[in-house]
C-alpha cells in the first residue's frame, strides 16, 4: 500500500493549503462570530476551479477522485472548519453523480440518460459556479430505512409524488448546512408507491429559489457557525424529472453498496487537529500574533506537546488507510477500518484540541486567540450522522457477530 501522493494529488493538495492559509484563516473568526455563510471563501474556490474538483475532466473538472477530495479536505479545514464542512457536501454530490455511480450496476439506457442528465449539472458547476447542499437530516420517527440502509440507516420522512414532467416534493429538512446559501440541493426523498422502498429512493437537484422551498429558524450553534445549517420545508415544491442527480433506485442501492461514503467528514475534523497542534507550536513559540515572549516552561511542556502529535499523527494513519480503501462493495474488514478510523478522528479532535488550551495556558481561552474556536468546531465531530461513536461501536460488533450480512440479506429481498 502506497500512501504517498501522486503529483497530481501534491499540487492540488498545495493549492488547497495556499487558500486555506493566506484566504480563509484571516476571515474565519469573523464568519464564525457573526455566524455568515462564507460567501468570499467560495469566491477563491470558484476562482481556483476547485468548485469543479470532483468534477470528471472530460466535463472539464479537476477530476479529483475520493481519497483526493478527502486530501483537499483536510487542508482547507486548516483554514476554516466550517468551509470545509461545507465543501464537503457539494464534493460529494459531484462524485456522487461520477466515479462512485460509474461503478454501480446500471440498466444501458439509465446509464446513457444518467450521463446526459449529469453532463448539464456538471456544465453548471464548472461553467456557472454552482453548488450544492446536501439536506439528509429529517426529524421523523425511526422507520424502515434506518435499518435496511447500510451505514447506520437515513430516514425518509420526505416525499415525491410522481407526476406528469417530474415530482411533487414534500418534507423537512434539519442541520441543512449551506442553508439559503447553495443555488442547489441535492435532496433525498422517497417516492409514494407500493413498490420495494429501495427502488423509490430518489436524489433529486432542488434549487433554493423554487416556490415551496424555505429554510426557517434561526442559527445560533456553539460551533461550525459559519456552515449556516438552518431548517429546509418543502412544501408541494415541483421539480422536473431532469432534476434527478441520480437515477430513480440508485441512491439507496449507493448507500449501501459505498458504506464509506460519510467517512469524508472526517477530514474536516483531521485538519482541524492540524491547526489546533500547529497553533499550539506557534504560540508557545511566539511566531502567532499577540502571544506572549518565550515560554522558559516549554521544555516542561513537551510530553504533553507529543501526546498531541500521537493522537494526530495516528488519527491521520487509519484515516488515511481507509480512504486508500474506500471502493464500491468494499470487503467487511475494510468497512470495518472506516469505522474505527472516524470514531479515532471523532475522538481525537476533540482531545487534542482542548490539549491546546490547556498547553497554552490562561491566555490562550481569550477569544482573540483560535483556540476556542477550535474547540467549539471539533464537538460537532460526535454529532456527524451516520457514524456516531456509539453507533459505529454497535455497527462493529453486528459485524463481528456477522450480522451485518445478515442484515444486508434482509435488505435486499
Amino acid at each position: 500500500m502506497d500512501l504517498e501522493p501522486s503529483s497530481r494529488q501534491r499540487e492540488v493538495i498545495a493549492l488547497a493549503r495556499h487558500l486555506a492559509r493566506e484566504r480563509f484563516a484571516p476571515r474565519a473568526e469573523r464568519h464564525d462570530r457573526d455566524a455568515s455563510f462564507p460567501f468570499d471563501d467560495y469566491g477563491d474556490l470558484r476562482a481556483e476551479g476547485f468548485l469543479g474538483l470532483c468534477v470528471p475532466e472530460r466535463y472539464g473538472g479537476l477530476g479529483a477522485d475520493y481519497e483526493t477530495y478527502c486530501l483537499v479536505a483536510e487542508q482547507l479545514a486548516q483554514g476554516n472548519a466550517s468551509t470545509a464542512l461545507t465543501f464537503n457536501m457539494h464534493c460529494l454530490t459531484m462524485l456522487m453523480m461520477g466515479p462512485i455511480a460509474d461503478n454501480m450496476p446500471m440498466a444501458p439506457g439509465q446509464r446513457e440518460r444518467h450521463e446526459t442528465l449529469r453532463a448539464a449539472k456538471y456544465r453548471e458547476v464548472v461553467e456557472d459556479g454552482a453548488f450544492y447542499g446536501q439536506p439528509h437530516s429529517e426529524p421523523v420517527e425511526h422507520g424502515e430505512t434506518d435499518t435496511k440502509l447500510g451505514v447506520g440507516g437515513r430516514r425518509f420522512g420526505t416525499t415525491a409524488r410522481k407526476i406528469e414532467g417530474g415530482y411533487v416534493v414534500n418534507g423537512r429538512k434539519f442541520f441543512v448546512s449551506l442553508g439559503g446559501a447553495a443555488p442547489y440541493y441535492a435532496t433525498p426523498a422517497i417516492r409514494l408507491g407500493d413498490e420495494p422502498w429501495i427502488e423509490r429512493t430518489l436524489y433529486l437537484k432542488i434549487p433554493k429559489d423554487a416556490p415551496g422551498v424555505s429554510f426557517p429558524g434561526d442559527w445560533d450553534p456553539m460551533g461550525m457557525r459559519a456552515t449556516v445549517s438552518r431548517d429546509m420545508a418543502l412544501q408541494e415544491v415541483f421539480v422536473p424529472d431532469d432534476a434527478e442527480v441520480l437515477p430513480p433506485g440508485l441512491f439507496g442501492a449507493m448507500y449501501n453498496a459505498f458504506p464509506h461514503l460519510f467517512l469524508s467528514f472526517s477530514a474536516t475534523f483531521l485538519g482541524l487537529m492540524q491547526a489546533a497542534y500547529d497553533d499550539t507550536l506557534a504560540y508557545l513559540t511566539s511566531r502567532m500574533p499577540g502571544a506572549p515572549p518565550l515560554h522558559t516552561e516549554i521544555a516542561a511542556k513537551g510530553p504533553a506537546i507529543a501526546e498531541m502529535l500521537f493522537a494526530l499523527e495516528s488519527a491521520r494513519a487509519l484515516y488515511y488507510r481507509a480512504i486508500s480503501e474506500a471502493q464500491v462493495a468494499a470487503p467487511p474488514e475494510a468497512v470495518q477500518r472506516a469505522r474505527a478510523a472516524h470514531v479515532t478522528v471523532q475522538r481525537a479532535v476533540v482531545a487534542v484540541t482542548q490539549e491546546a488550551i490547556r498547553v497554552c495556558g490562561g491566555r490562550a481561552f481569550l477569544k482573540r486567540y483560535p483556540f476556542e474556536r477550535y474547540a467549539r468546531d471539533a464537538r460537532a465531530a460526535a454529532l456527524m450522522r451516520p457514524w456516531t461513536q456509539e453507533l459505529a461501536m454497535q455497527q462493529a460488533w453486528q459485524a463481528a457477530l456477522g450480522l451485518d450480512a445478515q442484515r444486508s440479506d434482509a435488505a435486499g429481498a
